[in-house]
């Protein structure tokens, strides 16, 4: 029994590769329960954001259960192997683990720390369990990735500071207004980084928009999103007599605001605070504008600086979650072990692959003139059947695992399938690991302090 992950995100693919793989939401169950159906895969969760797509799977065979997961893929969205096949990571058990933990504390994200990354796989997770496309083994796994999810953003810094211009434009200008509900915000330009900057302002509580734009439709366009007002360039200097916050993106070669401008602006102001920001390269606001009295300007490097700070403050954050994580993959660890599971499905496992080599065997004897190729069709066919026929005892292994009397009941099974045997054989193997691994650790102790003591 595996852990596997194949993973297909914005670090590995394209965004024309990305479309092809992504989910709809309302299909997502659908799929999962389409590839429980799968040969090999015995729990799923799939995750899709635009940003990535994440198979999460429980199989019996690490070598079976790549190609299933790729198939089905391929099958799903009606492409070929090629289309995808270098873009996909697949990580396996620990590294599975590990991967996890990472996505669920945001340490995987395109932005360090977002929380909304969590959230998807909390939902996806509440939908596999509702349709028992997970078992013991998931739902361990992946109630363990949402609690250190939690804890992360609980307990560190890792989602708390400004780390996209526009947003940083906004934690900003709550420096200079503690509260910006009743201020009247001033977008200036109809574009992306506009309606970001829009968005952030408004989700931070603002409830009075005003769009700038010289195309007055796209600025109705823009406006309409936040029960805003839309005005034309020519209306500026009229709109900033009553603004407290301005945020600029405009495309414009010069500067749409000048120091002459602002001087027919403030006398109308009565020395109210304004705060403008400037995110436009070419810029759009007057440096020299700074030289009034009240008035704050921020251009694109000072958000950036602002930007590479809070970065080192998330990777400082995420130094201490990376240590959780590792604490919580040896925990874990820990658990699929005692589970007792293992060495159960381990033993059944090699039983009936003992059986179906001892036929093999007598196949051969009985028809020596096989050929090469008959041989391994012969072989590919009858370790289907072995896997086809262990499919539902290997699932009826790990839910009696997770009962109260596992110990009862995993007794029973191994009865039931003569493999009381093996399966000591199977324990006894995993305790000397144990063992080795210890006393190498010791070792690599031992050496530490002998390194130590020589310098």
């Amino acid at each position: 029994m595996h852990i596997l992950a194949a993973s297909i995100n914005y670090k590995t693919a394209p965004v024309e590769v990305r479309e092809m793989l992504a989910f709809r939401e309302e299909t997502i169950t659908e799929a999962m329960m389409e590839l429980n159906n799968r040969k090999s895969v015995l729990e799923n969760m799939i995750i899709s954001t635009c940003n990535r797509t994440e198979i999460y799977a429980v199989v019996d065979q690490l070598h079976t259960g790549r190609y299933f997961i790729k198939q089905f893929l391929a099958d799903w969205f009606q492409i070929d192997h090629e289309a995808f096949a270098s873009h996909m990571i697949m990580y396996e058990n620990e590294a599975a683990v590990e991967h996890l933990f990472r996505l669920s504390c945001g340490l995987e994200s395109m932005v360090m720390g977002e929380t909304q990354i969590l959230g998807q796989v909390k939902q996806t997770f509440l939908h596999a369990q509702e349709n028992k496309l997970t078992g013991t083994i998931f739902n361990e796994l992946f109630k363990q990735a949402i609690t250190i999810g939690k804890k992360s953003q609980r307990e560190t810094a890792i989602n708390e500071n400004a780390v996209s211009v526009s947003y940083a434009a906004v934690e900003l200008a709550k420096k200079i207004f503690t509260d910006i509900t009743d201020k009247h915000i001033v977008i200036i330009g109809a574009g992306k980084m506009g309606e970001l900057a829009a968005k952030n302002i408004v989700g931070s509580g603002a409830e009075r928009v005003t769009v700038v734009n010289r195309t007055v439709p796209k600025a109705k366009q823009l406006a309409e999103q936040f029960n805003g007002v839309a005005k034309s360039m020519d209306e500026l200097e009229e709109t900033l007599i009553d603004a407290d916050i301005v945020i600029s993106s405009t495309g414009a070669d010069g500067y749409i605001v000048t120091k002459d401008d602002y001087q027919r602006v403030q006398a109308q102001r009565e020395e109210r605070p304004l705060f403008l920001v400037d995110i436009a390269v070419p810029r759009d606001l007057d440096p020299a504008l700074e030289s009034f009295d009240n008035v704050f300007l921020y251009d694109i490097d000072d958000l950036h600086n602002v930007i590479d700070a809070n970065l080192e403050a998330r990777k400082e954050a995420a130094e201490v979650i990376e240590k959780w994580i590792k604490e919580d993959i040896v925990a874990f660890h820990d658990w699929l072990q005692t589970l007792g599971v293992v060495p159960v499905i381990t033993a059944l496992r090699e039983q009936a692959l003992s059986v179906q080599q001892e036929t093999m065997k007598s196949i051969e004897r009985k028809i020596p003139n096989l050929t090469e190729r008959e041989r391994k069709v012969l072989n590919k066919h009858t370790k289907s059947i072995v896997n086809q026929l262990l499919k539902q005892p290997i699932l009826q292994a790990k839910e009696l695992a997770g009962q109260e009397n596992k110990e009862q009941a995993l007794s029973l099974f191994m009865q039931i399938f003569n493999i009381e045997d093996q399966v000591k054989e199977e324990v006894k193997k995993t305790e000397n690991n144990k063992v080795i691994s210890l006393e190498q650790k010791a070792e690599n102790e031992v050496q530490d302090l002998e390194n130590v003591s020589t310098h």
